[in-house]
């Protein structure tokens, strides 16, 4: 909790007669009745004063949100560690704060605001209301505010930031997460999600100026501030324009007869999709009806992920079969992440994983960079990145064709900063991704693009059936080109950090204090990598490559067979992941040998490291 503010005469009088008898609550809760100017927010902790719950009220306002993988991210509603109008406030101010003291241009250079189409009418909380309250904040300190005047995809906000030479910008979403849910995603002026320090160093600027200032609440100044911009439509043209790029076979594409089906999950990306497809000469997609315009509730499906597979996919499935399309394409609420699903020879469907996308489009952005390259271009210097629990695939691609490869830790704002780094170094980078379904193709956006991500895929199909092969048939032949790479991901949900905290201490203490499992059921570890610690048994001085991350948890486990599988926990939700991977040699082909290996492997896992039946951990499916 911020120290700031001291309770005041009236409404101290009013708590003196409902005190929770414990101090540090009391300030909290007196802060946010002064604070909270949205009435159903203010109602939600008065009530829960006046039923006496002062355990909820203690897990509402006596912690803060922190950023995670994915910027800011809670649940909608009251409560210090909830997004909701106060809170989102606070941040905005601590984000200015911090700002001003590195950027002395940032009044001239402004800032991008962008949005989703989440809301709840039970804290009266959208994300347009949010990204209104930040840019207020803002205008009233006289900073320049870039606002699109509708939602977009959340790579529009980076592309903005660096298009406009903004200092940086903030996207509401919660991406593919429940409905109840809601987010804060910031970025850098060099259009990457911040990393450490700034995340810390933000934070640290947010509790020291938790109290609105005069003007964050008025949120009618988007609307009257000459200091307001909509960069919609210059953002759009230069994105499509620019997503030519990464087009090369138009001429196909414009003669297709290939059909294509599109679903926006009940999100932002209907409209994108339809132009990045003319932009590509592409007849536009079928949209699926039911789920093209916003829909907060996302009523169609039991959860608004796509990477959930077949089960969410259905309508789309369906449409696709009635139209005689052969590939669906599906963008997830805020159209960051791309899922894919081909229909095969005996009509049944395949939903691709993001590993196995992520061999398809590894293949692709070489194979057009080669054929278009300049004769002198050198390919050491082109190159590709992946997350450390995403697939190895890329590495066997470019151990075979020459070019340079790159893993980073999860999530994409590692990715994003690299990439720039690596422009800023004069080196070219074709492809980025992590396995959860995140692409980047090209550098146009420093953000995984489902946007890009699904025309791309789209000329690819076409591509693929001038050579009689389908997305399917072209997946093996990389496989069998540089190597099976056969990847098992899920989760668990798990509610209780004390229990998180619980199964990877054991991991750390298996034999002893700090001393690690050295097999798991008839299987037998090379090495173990905590990336939590910072350490590395393969390394001479056992401290790992990748930076140390405490906030979250991950170990990594090398296994004698070559299977590399990983554990950590979800930087946006209550999951503990899992991640196995067999990686053979190019010529090792017999797949279900090794499909078999890794499904005994992946249960020793979970039933010896999880014990998921004691810690009563819910699997994704049950």
């Amino acid at each position: 909790m911020g120290d700031c503010g001291a309770p005041g005469d009236v409404n101290s009088n009013v708590l003196v007669a409902r005190s929770t008898g414990d101090a540090q609550l009391d300030k909290a809760v007196w802060q946010w009745l002064s604070w909270d100017k949205n009435q159903k927010t203010k109602e939600q902790i008065e009530s829960l004063l006046q039923d006496g719950k002062h355990k909820e009220l203690r897990e509402r306002l006596c912690c803060r949100l922190s950023f995670g993988t994915a910027g800011l991210r809670s649940a909608m509603g009251a409560g210090f560690c909830y997004i909701n109008d106060l809170t989102v406030i606070q941040s905005t101010q601590g984000i200015y704060k911090y700002l001003e003291r590195n950027f002395s241009d940032f009044k001239q250079r402004g800032f991008v605001v962008g949005y989703d189409t989440r809301g709840q009418v039970t804290s009266n909380c959208s994300s347009k209301k949010l990204a209104k309250l930040t840019a207020a904040v803002l205008l009233a300190k006289d900073v320049p505010v870039h606002f699109f005047s509708t939602y977009v995809p959340t790579p529009f906000v980076p592309y903005a930031v660096q298009q406009l030479g903004a200092v940086a910008g903030v996207m509401i979403t919660a991406s593919h997460n429940r409905k109840e849910d809601n987010g804060y995603k910031v970025y850098w002026e060099n259009g990457a999600q911040i990393t450490s320090p700034h995340d810390k160093e933000i934070i640290k600027c947010i509790e020291e100026c938790v109290e609105p200032w005069t003007g964050s609440w008025n949120e009618n100044l988007v609307d009257t501030s000459p200091l307001r911009q909509d960069p919609l439509k210059k953002i759009c043209d230069s994105y499509m324009e620019d997503l030519t790029k990464i087009c090369y076979h138009r001429e196909l594409n414009v003669q297709s007869s290939l059909k294509f089906v599109h679903t926006s999950f009940h999100g932002v990306g209907h409209d994108y999709v339809q132009l990045a497809f003319k932009a590509f000469g592409f007849q536009p997609p079928i949209p699926v009806p039911e789920q093209k315009d916003p829909d907060p509730d996302f009523s169609t499906v039991k959860c608004p992920n796509p990477e959930e597979g077949e089960s969410v996919l259905e309508l789309s499935l369906r449409l696709a079969e009635k139209e005689g399309a052969r590939v669906v394409v599906a963008t997830d609420p805020d159209a960051d992440r791309l899922a894919v699903a081909e229909q095969q020879e005996n009509g049944c469907w395949k939903v691709f994983t993001g590993n196995e996308l992520a061999a398809l489009f590894g293949w692709w952005m070489f194979s057009c960079w080669k054929e278009n390259c300049s004769p002198d271009a050198d390919v050491r210097n082109v190159y590709m990145l992946a997350t450390t629990v995403s697939s190895k695939i890329l590495r066997a691609i470019a151990l075979k064709e020459g070019f340079q490869f790159e893993e980073t830790l999860p999530g994409f704002k590692w990715i994003g900063s690299r990439v720039k780094n690596l422009l800023d170094n004069g080196k070219e980078v074709l492809f980025a991704f992590e396995e959860s379904i995140g692409f980047m193709c090209g550098t146009s956006v420093l953000d995984k693009d489902g946007v890009s991500a699904a025309v791309v895929i789209a000329e690819m199909a076409t591509y693929l059936q001038g050579q009689s092969l389908t997305l399917a048939q072209k997946l093996v032949d990389i496989y069998e080109t540089y190597g099976y790479h056969i990847s098992k991901t899920s989760y668990f949900l798990c509610y209780d950090p004390a229990t998180i905290k619980r199964i990877f201490e054991r991991l750390r203490s298996w034999g002893g204090p700090q001393c690690y499992p050295r097999s798991c059921g008839l299987y037998s570890i090379l090495h173990v990598r905590d990336v939590t610690t910072g350490y590395d048994s393969s390394q001479p001085d056992q401290r790992a490559v990748l930076p140390a991350s405490r906030s979250s948890q991950m170990i990594t486990f090398t296994f004698q067979n070559g299977c590399v599988a990983t554990l950590r926990t979800s930087g946006t939700e209550p999951k503990i992941k899992y991640y196995a991977e067999m990686c053979a040699l190019p010529g090792l082909s017999d797949r279900a040998v090794l499909e078999e290996e890794l499904q005994k492997l992946v249960e020793a896992l979970i039933e010896e490291f999880l014990e998921p039946a004691k810690n009563g951990l819910t699997w994704r499916c049950a």
